[in-house]
């Protein structure tokens, strides 16, 4: 029996050049597992070169965007070596940066809770619009983990410094009014009146000229990242190579007495 889609892609039929990626396990709060990034990063290949597409909508099924990454997910077979481990590592930031770089318009849509690596995905879309009901939280250091996936200078770039410190050190949860008022996210609306203020947001998208509003997006999307470049965590996917053999190292049985 074939294994179910996690990443659902959806072509608009009455909006031509909406397309919509939904993250699709509600029963596990659209936790991004291995496969789950597969299908993302399939997908966000074939939208680069697609130019019939010209606004892509991140959102999740059910009452979570994205609860992250999901601990202690793993492959069938084991990786051949270090550096095999070290490319399994970084899986997450691979997909931010295919995300990054679609040459859409690019919305995330927080339907509902976002933590961790969830956020992350939200922090490399252009646009952001949230549910009321929607809150967010990066709990890694909390769960002695380091910061991935370049979350630093992404969320370092779109919160500010101050605010960054605050969300990513104490680890607390905050709200979509929350996020708005620091600027992570344009517009809060109502549950209930998401879906039409998104679809206002394309519409308004889709009027406008189709090569001013990519060089436009091009030039934000430069300027981001020159004043906060990603490249300065150059040694994120061995700080998760480390923090999972930490993680190993602690879970195992203890055998030289107390």
């Amino acid at each position: 029996m074939e294994e179910a889609r996690r990443v659902v892609i959806e072509r608009d039929a009455t909006l031509d050049g909406l397309v919509t990626l939904t993250l699709d396990r509600p029963d596990r709060l659209n936790a991004l597992d291995l496969a789950t990034h597969d299908e993302l990063q399939a997908a966000l290949a074939d939208l680069e070169t697609d130019a019939t597409a010209r606004v892509v909508v991140l959102t999740g099924r059910g009452r979570a965007f994205s609860s992250g990454a999901e601990l202690g997910d793993r492959r069938p077979n084991r990786p051949a070596n270090d550096v095999e481990r070290r490319a399994r590592a970084h899986i997450g930031g691979r997909t931010c940066d295919m995300l990054e770089r679609l040459p859409q318009v690019t919305v995330g849509v927080a339907n509902g809770l976002a933590v961790g690596g969830g956020v992350v995905l939200l922090s490399c879309c252009d646009l952001r619009l949230a549910a009321a009901s929607a809150w967010f939280s990066v709990p890694e250091v909390e769960l002695d983990m380091p910061l991935t996936w370049q979350a630093l200078p992404r969320l370092m770039r779109e919160l500010g410094p101050a605010r960054t410190r605050e969300v990513a050190m104490l680890c607390e949860r905050f709200t979509s009014e929350q996020a708005a008022a620091w600027g992570f996210v344009n517009h809060v609306h109502a549950d209930d009146e998401l879906d039409d203020a998104v679809r206002a947001t394309v519409e308004r998208l889709l009027s406008m000229d189709p090569l001013s509003l990519a060089s436009t997006t091009s030039a934000c999307r430069a300027l981001a990242n020159a004043m906060v470049p990603r490249e300065v965590t150059w040694s994120d996917a061995e700080l998760a190579l480390l923090a999972y053999r930490q993680a190993a190292v602690r879970a195992r049985p203890r055998t030289d007495g107390p």
